[in-house]
């Protein structure tokens, strides 16, 4: 005597059903569609201290109208560096980021205190975001 029932009722599948929906998209079942798996919430990325500086490079090199190759030549760097540091591609020495600062007028005291300061308030963003709102509430003991 044979079983009646599916084959399907006695395969125990060896992943879970929404990874194998990732992997086999369109594919029906009796239920309909399997869901898409739900993505995880990443936490917040902390930004690198070269985005920092090269963030605050430019919006300094912006502020005073000047252009890449006119801070470059001042500072003695091509002007291709430059933008990569700017844009956070290059890790700069201590040589080069006093050069690029001194060429906008400020000490590179100035410009680590600027990228400094955006780090604080980026870290603060991202702890408000994370962390629940105080309510007011206070217990004492």
């Amino acid at each position: 005597m044979t079983n009646p029932a599916s084959n399907e009722l006695r395969v125990i599948p060896l992943r879970p059903a929404a990874a194998t929906a990732a992997r086999t998209p369109g594919r029906q079942t009796a239920q309909g569609p399997h869901p898409a798996p739900v993505p995880e919430a990443r936490p917040a990325r902390e930004p690198l201290w070269r985005d920092l500086v090269g963030d605050v490079l430019r919006r300094e090199r912006l502020a005073q109208e000047r252009t890449l190759k006119d801070v470059a030549d001042a500072a003695r760097i091509s002007m291709p560096y430059l933008s990569e540091v700017e844009r956070g591609r290059k890790e700069a020495s201590s040589e080069v980021l006093a050069a690029a600062a001194q060429a906008l007028g400020l000490g590179l005291g100035d410009l680590l205190s600027l990228a400094q300061t955006e780090l604080t308030r980026h870290t603060a963003r991202t702890r408000r975001a994370t962390t629940a709102p105080y309510n007011g509430l206070c217990l004492a003991a």
